[in-house]
């Protein structure tokens, strides 16, 4: 994931901080998320209990219905998800009774996130009150709840204000990722987003360059980070999807010496974040 492409043209754009550079991991497929993970979350089971946790405004990362049952108080409360534009999945019989593990489910399951999320704006206040220059992680499709608990527990150790990570096809904050992070989730600013493209666009409104992880950029060391920076990381399958890597200020490598051709996701985002952060603090 992180080979260098000695072919790869970079272009300038009016200062040498403006070098295109990338990163991808394609080796990896991993695998589904096991029941025995999702299970690990805080899940919340039956009409009634889903019902009032929705009504809390707690934050949600999915909820599964059981195939077929769309009708009385699971349409109310589909409704109020879907208005709340929490993901909603439609399962079978088995795959719900195991989410539940046991518990009266009564066709709906709740996954509510380990901890609250904060907005884009609310991380960028955190650099503000800080006095530093905003230092970002936006982690793309991490499915794997192990590799986004470790790239947690890496962007806080290198002193990054916050973590952004989209709604959809993504881990979201379960307690395997709390337990995977070692305790890093408690001291990080987490944003989850709709779109991860037009949060992109956000921060580079406001002055933050975007350096996404790919195999076929400049190499990470000939890169300067001496300025608002969010760097993008991959999913461990498919790498950075092609909008959100569109959207890239700059693309940034690892180049790779030995037999392998890539580092996980967790790995390669910690040389990337702690080389960031050496030079944004000026080390």
């Amino acid at each position: 994931m992180y080979k260098n492409n000695k072919n790869n043209k970079t272009k300038k754009y009016g200062s040498d901080n403006a070098k295109r550079g990338a990163y991808k991991e394609r080796p990896y497929t991993p695998k589904p998320q096991s029941d025995d993970e999702e299970m690990a979350a805080n899940v919340v089971c039956g009409r009634n209990a889903v019902h009032e946790l929705l009504k809390s405004g707690r934050s949600v990362d999915k909820l599964f219905v059981r195939r077929g049952d769309r009708e009385g108080s699971i349409t109310m409360i589909v409704a109020e998800a879907i208005a709340k534009r929490i993901p909603v999945i439609e399962v079978d019989k088995a795959k719900i009774d195991a989410l539940a593990d046991g518990a009266n489910h009564q066709g709906v399951v709740a996954m509510a996130a380990a901890k609250e999320y904060v907005t884009v704006d609310e991380i960028l206040d955190i650099a503000r009150e800080r006095g530093e220059k905003p230092f970002i992680v936006i982690a793309d499709e991490i499915a794997d709840p192990h590799n986004l608990g470790a790239i947690i527990r890496c962007a806080e150790g290198a002193g990054a204000h916050g973590l952004i990570i989209p709604k959809r096809r993504a881990s979201g904050l379960t307690a395997v990722v709390d337990k995977s992070s070692a305790g890093a989730l408690e001291h990080l600013a987490i944003a989850k987003v709709p779109n991860l493209a037009a949060a992109i666009d956000e921060l580079k409104e406001k002055g933050v360059w975007v350096y996404g992880a790919e195999a076929d950029g400049t190499p990470y060391y000939d890169t300067k980070f001496d300025s608002a920076t969010a760097i993008v990381v991959g999913s461990e399958g498919d790498g950075i999807s092609r909008l959100v890597r569109e959207k890239c200020d700059f693309i940034i490598s690892i180049p790779m010496y030995g037999n392998v051709n890539s580092f996980n996701v967790s790995c390669a985002a910690a040389v990337l974040l702690c080389e960031a952060a050496r030079q944004m603090r000026g080390n």
